[in-house]
């Protein structure tokens, strides 16, 4: 069970991450207790699967990636961990998961791709297609940006549902 430190960290966390040689020890400040406790309080979230992962969010048009296309694919269930590792392994792709299919909509497994061009995008699905053996699938390129954060969680100042 998480109590209102935990719930405080969690918060803190989610926000811009100092870019000082001693990150953890500013967060730590800020929320008034030890750089050690933090630390052990954030390697008791990895340990118990409460935090998988911490990364940087990679503005991609930003940095001069301007095509991405979501591709959905058939693919069937016994394939799908050989052909989810085998996506997840390129560079170009930043999802990769499967759903089921959908009445009049054959495809349930589905990668997200970025690159420059959408020559670029088409490119890398086609060496996908043909490194996993797969011929059934579409490219929806995205068209506009309507959201670019993640969830946040523990926020006072938010309204939480």
């Amino acid at each position: 069970m998480l109590d209102a430190l935990d719930k405080k960290i969690i918060a803190a966390m989610q926000d811009e991450f100092p870019l000082v040689s001693d990150p953890y020890r500013v967060v730590a400040e800020r929320l008034g207790i030890s750089e050690d406790e933090l630390l052990q309080r954030l390697e008791r979230y990895r340990q118990t699967g409460q935090l998988r992962k911490m990364g940087a969010v990679l503005r991609h048009r930003e940095v001069g990636y301007a095509a991405n296309a979501l591709c959905a694919w058939v693919v069937t269930p016994e394939r799908e961990e050989e052909v989810g590792r085998l996506m997840a392994a390129h560079p170009a792709v930043t999802h990769c998961y499967s759903r089921l299919p959908a009445e009049g909509w054959p495809y349930n497994f589905y990668t997200m791709v970025h690159a420059h061009t959408r020559d670029e995008c088409r490119e890398v699905v086609e060496a996908l297609a043909r490194a996993a053996g797969l011929d059934q699938y579409v490219m929806l390129f995205s068209t506009r940006e309507w959201k670019k954060t993640s969830m946040h969680y523990f926020r006072e100042d938010e309204e939480q549902c």
